[in-house]
């Protein structure tokens, strides 16, 4: 019986220890060869779970191979061992094979690295899987979720989990990928340079969904060309067969189709066929027809309208119909955090997961053209990893607030400092503005008490800022202790 239980083991693991040497250029340094097995591939040792490929990075600030130890506790049945790490603690290594038999410890160059070439030899198992991949400087995530509620309709779909699109998160997602599954999204995001062409070179795409090119991690990159040419790099493995989908709009539209071997689908642009754009009903979504079928989308802003136009070109090339497609876009739902409206004691635009110089325009633009019965108020967070320019871009946002039409406008950072005093500068208006330099709990705190003296039941709020900001703690504290009508 544990010779089959070792049979079932070795056929069901994700990858064979041949498969994992090869994909790595790993060595087998010591533990469980005979019955090598893993179920799951963690790199936070307190995922660890009965069966885990545990992978320990190598951080500024941390090193996981520390949590080796407690990986094993858990139940780790395979290990990464960087050169480097072993190198120094040749001892403790040759201690841990020998306490722990039944695990394999595998020795790589770089155990990130490892981590995308056995994911990407993992995919390579699924050759029928239709992989699609989406990036953009800002609603990516929402597209994707957009793509997965509207390809659900047709297909079984797979796609990241919350917001695992970077260098180790993709990855892991790859990992997910079962053989019940047809179609894979997985979104891919961006803080340095190359790292889209190494995604691609794990997932390997035949198609491909572009929402925008940006400022976001401008810091980082230098430039929008910079960025730009990175993005492109999504494109890199489509075949003849698949399609690269381009906003047709922006200005990058030409740069991002040349060389791209596949099909190149330009959408956003006013002459989309079938497509009759109806009303913006404003907080409660838009309205269109898709070939003569209304179709009610529930995300705010016209801007989550363009990012559905790119998922109906990809729906149309593989071939969900119209019924299908407007089912799929009349089911999206946003995620927290993302364009999620709340309605309490206060209609609140809660769209502070992430922010950018780009995001950021569109949601305060958004609330500029919004008709609503009741005040409308910005608070505005900290756009984080803009580097040499934060500056300027802050300062923009705080011109493009003030003249937004609203009542209120609450800065939160350092950075919106800038934002803060040119809208103070070009406040030509009776608009309300408060600052607060820090985002601790107090600072919050008084935020929410600055609002709630001002606003008056269901009176219009938008929270935006970036996710370290943490600005939906604020929500708690808006709603608590409400006295009602002014």
């Amino acid at each position: 019986m544990k010779n089959q239980d070792a049979n079932e083991n070795i056929n069901s693991s994700l990858l064979s220890l041949d498969e994992i040497l090869c994909a790595t250029d790993g060595k087998f340094i010591g533990g469980g060869r005979e019955n090598f097995f893993f179920s799951s591939v963690v790199t936070d040792s307190r995922n660890v779970k009965e069966n885990s490929l545990f992978v320990p990075l190598e951080g500024e600030f941390q090193d996981g191979h520390g949590y080796i130890e407690q990986a094993l506790e858990k139940g780790a049945k395979v290990i990464f061992v960087s050169k480097k790490s072993y190198g120094e603690n040749v001892e403790r290594y040759g201690l841990l094979c020998k306490k722990y038999p039944d695990t394999a410890f595998i020795l790589v160059e770089n155990t990130l690295t490892a981590l995308q070439k056995a994911a990407g030899k993992y995919v390579e198992k699924f050759p029928e899987l239709i992989k699609i991949s989406i990036t953009g400087s800002s609603g990516k995530t929402t597209t994707k979720e957009i793509a997965q509620s509207v390809l659900s309709k047709k297909f079984n779909v797979i796609c990241n989990r919350g917001n695992l699109n970077s260098e180790t998160g993709l990855p892991l997602s790859c990992f997910e990928i079962r053989k019940e599954h047809q179609v894979a999204v997985l979104e891919m995001g961006m803080n340095r340079k190359n790292e889209i062409g190494e995604l691609c070179e794990t997932f390997k795409p035949q198609y491909g969904i572009i929402t925008n090119i940006g400022t976001a991690h401008i810091g980082r990159l230098g430039s929008r060309d910079n960025i730009a040419e990175e993005k492109k790099k999504i494109f890199l493995h489509i075949p003849e067969n698949g399609a690269a989908i381009i906003p047709g709009n922006d200005d990058y539209a030409e740069f991002l189709a040349a060389g791209v071997k596949g099909k190149v689908i330009f959408y956003g642009q006013n002459d989309e066929k079938g497509i009759e754009f109806v009303k913006d009903n404003g907080i409660e979504g838009c309205e269109f027809k898709l070939n003569g079928k209304p179709v009610h989308f529930k995300l705010p802003g016209i801007y989550n309208y363009y990012n559905a136009l790119g998922v109906i070109e990809l729906a149309e090339i593989l071939g969900l119909s119209t019924e299908e497609i407007a089912a799929g876009l009349e089911d999206v739902k946003p995620l927290s955090g993302r364009s999620c409206i709340r309605k309490g004691n206060y209609t609140i635009l809660e769209d502070c997961y992430n922010a950018n110089p780009d995001s950021m325009e569109k949601a305060v633009e958004f609330v500029s053209d919004l008709d609503f019965t009741g005040k409308k108020i910005l608070v505005l967070g900290d756009m984080l990893e803009l580097g040499e320019n934060s500056k300027t871009a802050h300062e923009k946002i705080g011109r493009d607030a003030v003249s937004a039409h609203v009542q209120m406008i609450v800065f939160i950072g350092r950075e919106m400092e800038f934002a803060w005093k040119e809208a103070e500068k070009n406040n030509t208006s009776s608009c309300r503005m408060e600052y607060f330099s820090t985002y601790t709990d107090s600072d919050i705190a008084l935020a929410a008490r600055h609002i709630k003296d001002f606003a008056s039941s269901g009176d219009f709020i938008l929270l935006k800022a970036s996710h370290g900001i943490a600005l939906d703690r604020l929500i708690l504290k808006l709603e608590e202790n409400f006295t009602g009508e002014k």
